[in-house]
């Protein structure tokens, strides 16, 4: 046989820390499925290593949610593997029905429940051979689990129709209530199942079974953890109960515990052992005391050690003889107080002084029983203990020690302390229905000296009855369409959010401020621009009055014209306001007012609309500056249409020079004012320029007056491309001084 892989310490030590964290144990499972499930768990979340998925657990405890859902496959149907429930509700179930003769109670065990499927697949079984009322007063069925979100679920016994799909159509007709989108299971059978959080592995088994489920759980857990469980739930069963396996489960071919009913869907029954009992002064035989073997003591330890109750035993000096590990772990005695005195221990007087009682044990030699004694463990956990008191016999008859066993009755004290207020609450409830009872009784006396009327009032009430009916149904259908229109409003405020988000973020982006203000000019909306601009950030801004706002610019001047609009008196209102920004420069703003309606024309109150056009206006007063400086210029500047060669537009210089009027000459073309040059000539003569090759071209030429006189002139023309639409810019020099006149020279520069 092959050795066992030696463990990894971090694999372990996280194994540790979920079950100190969660208490929930894993060591009992095979270590390759479950490392490859936590494994693929850390690759989800992109964790490195053992270590590091710790650490993400113990900031995260959120994902202790995720992990169990993960290694605890909760893979389950209703009536998963058809053919195998088939033959239990064929045969087992009703051997089960037969042999529990005189009423005798049914219990059901479904282990790894999951999500509530199994037991209740197994509750619809028994009632439909028993019949509801029947089940309800016999059967009941423990549903255990480790995952405790899956029992939640479980409880809530709510599925979607897709989880309900294995379910035989006339018992889902049976045994569900249809909701909107869900199936709930029947309220009278739901009651039947009992659902806790159990570990199969190490906590103790429920017993007294008639129907054992265990399917696909053994699968997962090592050979020694099966060898541990199956004999638990052998002793589980009772002594003709059965187990239901799932069908990947072999483990009980050959196992002596449990024969096959039906081994091709995994159902067993249980086989009853006869156990070795020790031979005593009641056996047949008598053994000489030599031939008696000498008992095991560590097998006594430990028989004593599982024990459920915590025992103590103190001899006839008063020392304690013995102390079981439950005593030791709830009473809080250790090894070395075996031997001591036994009232040095605290235990001796707490919860009750136990020194007298002992006494009186051994004085009177019959048992005594403390009941109902308070235990506080720490400040927050207090148990009810019952304390049994009883007399060990030596060899010779005398009293030779007393057994202390102490037995934790907290869980019965609370439910009979719950039961005690509902025995009150019956008993109100009796006395309330007596009272009843006797006005129902003169009433009756009553009613018989009226019985004619009675017959008129019975016929009403069922016309009433009808009608309240016919309400019902009405109401339905009215919850129905609330329902409905409840959807289309939640759709519309989903929608109206999302609309909000675009909204705020389309403010947010404009390069303007965007101020909106109610009918009392409270603020109720300002953009990201306004921020920037003013510094007053939207939560200072947002429910103050824009009329005593404090920002740079003087608002108390818009006072007028937001009486206007909002009066009526103006559709809308512009004004340009000088202020400062948050940096201290100054900004010219051009603020638009107008009013904010809905489509019905309610107005709401106003929206301002701010822009920045300090860069405008500066750009306005530079270009009216370029402007009156070339107008005044004394050379000739002209502006020239490339393709027509036209006039566009000329300074007074020009228009001087030339004797024309602007309008005149925007009539025609520059080769009307130079007699010596044709407009073919001058096109060749521009083309590189108008190609791009050449920057500017420079030439003379003669410049003919509206007078007839002529003047030689040098031009510098430049041709402006990337302006909207492109220009042909011409500077004109009078050369009279430095040339003859008549005389033409062209020359061009790249």
């Amino acid at each position: 046989m092959a050795e066992k892989a030696d463990p990894d310490p971090e694999f372990e030590a996280l194994l540790g820390y979920i079950q100190e964290s969660r208490g929930v144990d894993f060591r009992g499972y095979k270590r390759t499925s479950l490392r490859r499930r936590i494994t693929l768990r850390m690759e989800a979340l992109g964790a490195a290593d053992f270590p590091t998925y710790r650490s993400r657990l113990e900031a995260q405890p959120s994902e202790f949610e995720d992990l169990l859902n993960t290694v605890l496959i909760n893979v389950t149907s209703f009536f998963r593997d058809t053919e195998a429930w088939q033959v239990l509700k064929d045969r087992v179930v009703p051997a089960i029905v037969a042999a529990a003769q005189d009423d005798r109670a049914i219990r059901v065990w479904s282990v790894g429940c999951a999500s509530g499927e199994e037991p209740y697949s197994i509750a619809m079984l028994f009632a439909e051979e028993m019949g509801l009322a029947d089940f309800g007063r016999r059967v009941k069925i423990y549903a255990t689990d480790l995952d405790e979100e899956a029992l939640k679920i479980a409880r809530l016994a709510t599925y979607s129709p897709r989880e309900v799909e294995g379910v035989p159509p006339d018992l889902l007709e049976k045994y569900f209530e249809r909701t909107n989108n869900h199936y709930v299971f029947e309220r009278e059978l739901r009651k039947g199942v009992i659902f806790g959080r159990h570990n199969v592995v190490h906590d103790a088994p429920i017993s007294r079974i008639d129907l054992l489920t265990c399917r696909n759980l053994l699968i997962y857990l090592e050979a020694e953890t099966q060898s541990v469980v199956l004999p638990r739930l052998h002793y589980a069963l009772n002594r003709d109960g059965y187990l239901f396996l799932g069908k990947a489960e072999t483990q009980l071919a050959r196992s002596a515990l449990f024969r096959a009913v039906e081994m091709k869907h995994r159902i067993f029954a249980k086989v009853p052992q006869e156990w070795r009992r020790p031979l005593g002064r009641f056996a047949t035989g008598r053994l000489s005391r030599d031939d008696v073997p000498p008992p095991d003591l560590r097998l006594l330890e430990s028989v004593v050690n599982e024990a459920g109750n915590a025992l103590l035993v103190v001899d006839d000096a008063g020392a304690v003889a013995l102390a079981n590990a439950p005593a030791r772990h709830l009473l809080g005695v250790s090894e070395i107080d075996v031997g001591r005195p036994f009232q040095d221990l605290p235990i001796s007087y707490r919860p009750i002084e136990l020194r007298g009682p002992i006494e009186e044990v051994f004085r009177q030699r019959i048992g005594a029983r403390l009941e109902d004694q308070e235990y506080r463990l720490n400040q927050s956990e207090v148990l009810r203990l019952t304390i049994d008191l009883r007399p060990l016999f030596g060899p010779e008859g005398a009293v030779a020690a007393v057994l202390l066993v102490f037995t934790d009755q907290t869980r019965l004290h609370t439910l009979h302390r719950e039961l005690e207020a509902a025995q009150e609450n019956l008993e109100h409830s009796i006395e309330e229905l007596q009272s009843a009872n006797e006005e129902l009784e003169t009433t009756n006396e009553e009613l018989q000296s009226t019985n004619e009327e009675l017959e008129t009032t019975n016929e009403e009430l069922q016309s009433t009855n009808e009608e309240l009916e016919t309400l019902n149904e009405e109401a339905r259908s009215s919850n129905e369409e609330m329902e409905a229109v409840n959807e289309e409003l939640r759709v519309q405020a989903e929608q109206a959010a999302v609309y909000r988000i675009y909204l705020e973020s389309a403010l947010r982006a404009m390069n303007g401020g965007i101020v909106v203000l109610d009918k009392n000019h409270a603020i109720r909306s300002w953009n990201r621009w306004s921020e920037n601009t003013w510094g007053v950030r939207a939560e200072e801004a947002v429910g103050t009055s824009f009329d005593t706002l404090e920002i740079g610019l003087p608002t108390e001047m818009l006072r007028e014209s937001l009486a206007a609009v909002q009066a009526g008196r103006e559709e809308q209102a512009e004004r340009l306001l000088e202020g400062v920004d948050r940096r201290g420069r100054r900004i010219l703003c051009r603020i638009r007012i107008s009013t904010l309606m809905d489509d019905d024309g309610n107005t709401h109150g106003l929206v301002l609309i701010f822009q920045d056009v300090t860069d405008d206006y500066l750009q306005d007063d530079y270009l009216r500056y370029i402007g009156r400086v070339m107008g005044r210029a004394l050379n000739e500047i002209y502006f020239i249409d490339p393709k027509t060669l036209r006039f566009v537009l000329t300074n007074a210089g020009a228009q001087r020079k030339l004797g024309f009027s602007a309008a005149d000459l925007t009539q025609i073309a520059l080769t009307d004012v130079m007699p010596t040059l044709s407009e073919e000539d001058l096109s060749a003569l521009i083309a590189p320029l108008l190609e791009g090759s050449d920057e500017e071209i420079v030439f003379e030429t003669t410049i003919r007056s509206s007078t007839g006189q002529d003047y030689p002139a040098e031009l510098c023309m430049q041709y402006l491309r990337d302006e909207k639409p492109p220009i042909l810019v011409a500077t004109v020099h009078d050369i009279t001084e430095r040339q003859q006149p008549n005389r033409v020279e062209l020359r061009g520069d790249a």
